[in-house]
Parts: C-alpha cells; sequence; structure tokens
C-alpha cells in the first residue's frame, strides 16, 4: 500500500469561476463586471429616490393623494433597488465549507424577489389608482406642476435606462437582445433595464393623459 498522501481537492472557486467565464465567452457574453453591475443599480438607485422625493415634494404642495401614491410607488422602486444590492452583495461571499461553490445563485433569488414586488406593488398599485380616478374623477389642481414632476422623472430614468443599457450592451457582444436576457449571468442589469424601460413608457403615457385632459378640459 502506498503511503503518499491523498491529492488535495479540486478548488471550486477557481474551476468554476473559469468555467462559467468560458460558457459565457462560448455563448457570445463576456464575463460579468461587478463594477458594472453595481454602477447600474447604484444609478437606478439615485435616480428612483430623487423621483420619490421629487413627487412627495409635489403632494405636499398640490395636496394631491394620487401624487402621494406615486411617491410610495417610487419608494417600493428605491428598495427594489437596495434589494438587489443586498443580492450582489451576498452573491460575492467566497465559497466556504458548506457553500464551496459559492452564493452566486442567491442573485437570482433576489432578483426574484424584486420582479414580485414590482408586479404586486407596481402594476398592483398602479392598477388601483387607475380604477379609483376613472370612478372619481377630479380636476387637476395644477398642470405646471405635473409637467415638472413628470419632466423631472423622466430625466432621471432615461439617465438610468442609458447607463444600463450601456452596461447590458457590453456584456451581450454577439448575441440577440432576447437570447441575452435567457443567458446572461448578470440578472440584475437587465432587470434594471426593464424596469426603467417599462417606468419610461409609464411616465410618456402619463404625460400624454395630462396633455390630453388639459386640452379636453377634462379632469
Amino acid at each position: 500500500m502506498s503511503n503518499q498522501p491523498a491529492p488535495p481537492p479540486p478548488r471550486a472557486t477557481a474551476d468554476s469561476g473559469n468555467a462559467q467565464d468560458a460558457a459565457a465567452a462560448a455563448s457570445g457574453e463576456s464575463p460579468g463586471n461587478p463594477k458594472g453591475s453595481h454602477l447600474v443599480v447604484y444609478v437606478a438607485l439615485a435616480g428612483n429616490l430623487a423621483i420619490a422625493v421629487a413627487k412627495f415634494i409635489a403632494a405636499g404642495i398640490s395636496g394631491s393623494s394620487a401624487m402621494l401614491s406615486e411617491g410610495v410607488h417610487s419608494l417600493v422602486d428605491t428598495v427594489n433597488e437596495v434589494l438587489l444590492l443586498y443580492g450582489l452583495r451576498r452573491a460575492a461571499q467566497p465559497p466556504t465549507p458548506t457553500h464551496p461553490f459559492g452564493y452566486g445563485r442567491e442573485l437570482y433569488f433576489w432578483s426574484f424577489i424584486v420582479a414580485l414586488l414590482v408586479f404586486a406593488m407596481g402594476a398592483g398599485v398602479s392598477l388601483y389608482e387607475g380604477i379609483v380616478h376613472l370612478r372619481n374623477p377630479e380636476p387637476a389642481k395644477s398642470h405646471l406642476l405635473a409637467y415638472i414632476v413628470l419632466g423631472v422623472s423622466i430625466v432621471f430614468e432615461g439617465i438610468s435606462w442609458v447607463v444600463a443599457l450601456r452596461e447590458f450592451r457590453s456584456k451581450k457582444r454577439r448575441m440577440g437582445y432576447f437570447q441575452a436576457f435567457r443567458q446572461s449571468k448578470d440578472p440584475s442589469t437587465f432587470i434594471v433595464l426593464l424596469e426603467d424601460s417599462a417606468a419610461l413608457i409609464g411616465l410618456l403615457m402619463a404625460l400624454l393623459g395630462v396633455a390630453g385632459a388639459q386640452l379636453l378640459d377634462m379632469p
């Protein structure tokens, strides 16, 4: 019987990291850039927080319950970005004996939680507000204030959208957008991109609604 010591166990960290990078390169996606992902989420966090502050100020000036609800909506979006940052931090933890391959998949869990919050709080609150305002319409108290808040929101959401789009494009490389969404190893970036895209569409629809209500003299 040989008395030679047993070979050391394989290092899961380096091997799994190299395997993921190789798989990403083979599929056309560049390896993940944690700094880029953090930048995207930080910009989205700052933008949503600024929008929430603007809406709360407008609600305080006008006394509008709808604007107050919108402020709460933007505050929920801010919490979503905090959860994404927490997920990025958890995913970056080094491997442990109980998790020899690291914590990378936790980012997918927290991204799923954010998606649930966006659907439940975002879509749910918007649907509720729409039904309430259709059943109990009231004239706008200040069109100018509404235009200012919408303009500020579009600017901040637009900045966040551009940053997320640039980061997403730098990672997808040769892949198409739909394929990149399905195969991306960085869900935080495209979650922010989709969230900002939906927000911009909603803001443009709100802008058209305010302009139409003003032109037609309808509440």
